[in-house]
């Protein structure tokens, strides 16, 4: 198979920029959408694709120009649509600045809805992979009003109202532990007759009821 051309020595180039809508601003984003046009071209051209300054590049030799209209037709099929493309984990934490175990529990307690699931074969593994995917108009509402931050914010308080709960549960457990460690008066003192002495003894015996 001959080497897919470069912008440098290719004859037949074609630019398709992309948009802030579709990207929604991420190079990781971007990316992605590069591996989701690609992968609809026929294998021997898919790495005539590439992307460049923010733009999807078709470039192919002279003598391919069969084979680069149906390229070409194919990208600009796939791009009427794109940003609607849902967004898969690792774009959503870059166009969000959140880290994966962020991700996973705003999406398990239902702040970060999904817009269902997807399931591919990566290269290398034998096992298929389920994930969330996002709608980016979602994605891109949430970024608008900055309810990452919002969130953040609640989640530290939250942690702190746990953590306030469980020093003073532990306090409490403390508390209860030296009370129950500590003996009472009666305890301490066995032999103390006058203590362990029932009301109106003397009395009694004086009477001599028991004699």
């Amino acid at each position: 198979m001959a080497k897919p051309k470069t912008t440098d020595d290719a004859e037949l180039i074609k630019e398709w920029p992309l948009s802030t809508a579709a990207t929604l601003g991420s190079s990781v984003r971007a990316k992605g959408i590069l591996l989701e046009i690609r992968a609809r071209l026929p294998l021997a051209v898919r790495k005539s694709l590439e992307i460049e300054a923010g733009a999807l590049t078709l470039a192919m030799a002279e003598t391919a120009k069969s084979a680069f209209r149906a390229a070409s037709s194919v990208v600009s099929n796939a791009l009427e649509d794109i940003e609607s493309l849902p967004v898969i984990p690792r774009e959503i934490q870059d166009i969000l600045t959140i880290s994966a175990t962020e991700r996973h529990r705003w999406l398990s307690d239902g702040r970060l809805p999904s817009a269902g699931t997807r399931t591919m074969k990566l290269r290398g593994r034998a096992r298929k992979i389920t994930f969330h995917v996002f709608d980016p108009r979602v994605v891109e509402d949430i970024l608008d009003r900055d309810m990452v931050t919002v969130w953040r914010e609640e989640d530290a308080e939250a942690t702190a109202e746990k953590r306030r709960r469980a020093a003073l549960k532990a306090k409490l457990t403390r508390s209860l532990k030296t009370k129950a460690k500590t003996p009472s008066k009666l305890d301490a003192d066995p032999d103390d007759a006058s203590r362990s002495k029932p009301l109106g003894w003397e009395e009694f015996c004086r009477d001599g009821l028991l004699r």
